[in-house]
């Protein structure tokens, strides 16, 4: 009792346990890797193709439309209800994954996976509104990690009793229930912030809880609500004080229209926009690869005896995370070799996907599955930090929402046109010989911006010399007529 106390007093270490609590749970989900087959299996009945062109792009649809508006009503409601919202969507998924049939049950079942995935903002920006800014970095590491190891321990299950219990994938999806209800219930004990990073701001002298970077950082945002701060006290002897819910409203449009200049800011840097360019068109693509792999697995080998998912998946996991930490122990020049290692990668990336589409070896196409989840996974690690390194987190957020918010604009496009039965309808491996190209293009545009970059700083570099060697030189002349 007086060790759980202790926990309590500290004020980051009990916020950060409960929520990596309810980041295991909610990632436990042993049935995922193996959602195609238990569509298109006995239990749902469904087919392969109203399965690809009429369900699953339901999610990307309903995660497009939600995404904005659940970023901001996040920050205004202060994350908790947020992710309890996320709980109780989770609970509504699975339930009518068990016990719904048909493809519009299915098509409302994906509405609420859009909901999901779309309040899972408020799984990572709850830790900063509650915890000072000393302990980011771990808090981080501990609320990231705990969902890795969550996403391999479930995809590992989930496949050793498919293969070794021959379990059937209803009571897979049972196992993920239950984890999802542990899961909501552990949302209703995280104690609730009383400051966020946009609407809830504390103006304290000191380090509130919840401060962020621009608290305590000097920046333009910073300076501008200060010098507003100094105008407004200057003027209160003369305009009368007005009401609270007028300063509220004031307040709330104050902060939309900062919102606005700050990200107006943060894309007038040439090396932050190609970063996030990068970031968006990659996450696009990644995601419709991950959303309809297991379709292309089920079409390589559609009368496999056991499905071998759930390997598959835990070990990309697995190799995506060892990828993400040796980031941080890589001592490069990003601004130099960044554009570079983005176009080499999403060469690899490209070159995965074509082999995915032209083999019929179900071996080779989960081997090229690895590369490609690795490779992406080092890459938005590399990004996310380059683009971090110089931003407060106020603006991290806001380019953090914006990049994904443009990656699934550009998902959405590509759902409609090559997936979605109102568009093309493509089966699924010639979609995945469209995404090897899209990857091509990705690779193409930055290998021609690591070429422009490198050749720009070697024309400095080399100007600079002239430079000195011809100053160097009337230094000597003037010393010889001496």
């Amino acid at each position: 009792m007086d060790c759980w106390k202790e926990v309590q007093s500290k004020s980051w270490i009990y916020p950060t346990l409960v929520l990596c609590i309810y980041g295991f749970f909610s990632m436990m989900r042993p049935s995922e890797p193996f959602l195609t087959p238990y569509l298109v299996g006995p239990d749902k009945n469904l087919t392969i193709e109203e399965a690809t062109n009429k369900i699953f792009p339901v999610w990307t649809y309903s995660y497009l439309v939600l995404l904005f508006p659940v970023f901001l009503i996040t920050d205004y409601v202060r994350y908790k209800p947020i992710i309890t919202l996320q709980g109780f969507s989770f609970i509504i998924t699975w339930l009518m994954l068990l016990f719904a049939k048909g493809v519009l049950a299915m098509q409302i079942m994906e509405f609420f996976y859009g909901m999901v995935t779309a309040t899972e903002v408020a799984y990572y920006a709850y830790i900063y509104s509650i915890v000072s800014a000393d302990h980011y970095q771990k808090v981080t590491s501990y609320c990231r990690s705990i969902t890795l190891v969550a996403s391999t321990v479930a995809a590992a299950l989930g496949q050793l009793l498919v293969s070794l219990a021959n379990l059937s994938y209803f009571y897979l999806n049972a196992i993920s229930l239950a984890s999802l209800s542990v899961a909501f219930l552990s949302s209703f004990f995280l104690p609730m912030p009383k400051s966020s990073m946009f609407f809830h701001k504390k103006h304290s002298p000191g380090t509130p809880q919840g401060a962020t970077d621009q608290d305590t950082m000097p920046n333009v945002s910073s300076i501008k609500q200060l010098s507003c701060q100094e105008d407004k006290a200057a003027r209160k002897s003369v305009i009368p004080s007005t009401s609270p819910e007028c300063q509220s409203d004031k307040h709330q449009h104050h902060m939309l229209v900062q919102l606005c200049k700050d990200l107006k800011e943060c894309y007038c840097t040439k090396n932050l926009l190609f970063w996030s360019l990068w970031w968006a068109l990659a996450t696009a693509g990644y995601n419709q690869v991950v959303n309809y792999v297991q379709v292309l697995w089920n079409d390589k080998a559609p009368s496999q005896s056991y499905v071998y998912n759930g390997a598959v998946e835990a070990v990309a996991t697995f190799l995506s995370s060892v990828s993400s930490m040796a980031v941080g122990y890589v001592t490069i020049n990003w601004d130099l070799a960044g554009e570079l290692a983005l176009g080499t990668f999403s060469a690899v990336d490209a070159g995965s996907l074509f082999l995915m589409h032209f083999t019929a070896n179900i071996w080779a196409c989960y081997a090229s599955y690895l590369v490609f989840k690795s490779c992406y996974m080092l890459l938005i690690t590399i990004a996310m930090f380059q683009i971090a390194v110089n931003l407060s987190m106020e603006r991290y957020a806001l380019m953090f929402g914006l990049n994904n918010f443009v990656a699934l604009v550009i998902q959405t496009i590509l759902t409609v046109v090559i997936v979605d039965s109102g568009g093309l309808g493509l089966k699924v491996d010639i979609q995945f010989l469209i995404y090897g190209g899209y990857f091509a293009i990705i690779a193409g545009i930055f290998f021609i911006r690591s070429i422009y970059t490198i050749a720009s700083i070697q024309c400095k570099k080399e100007t600079q010399n002239f430079s000195s060697e011809h100053q160097n030189n009337k230094e000597q002349a003037s010393e010889t007529r001496l």
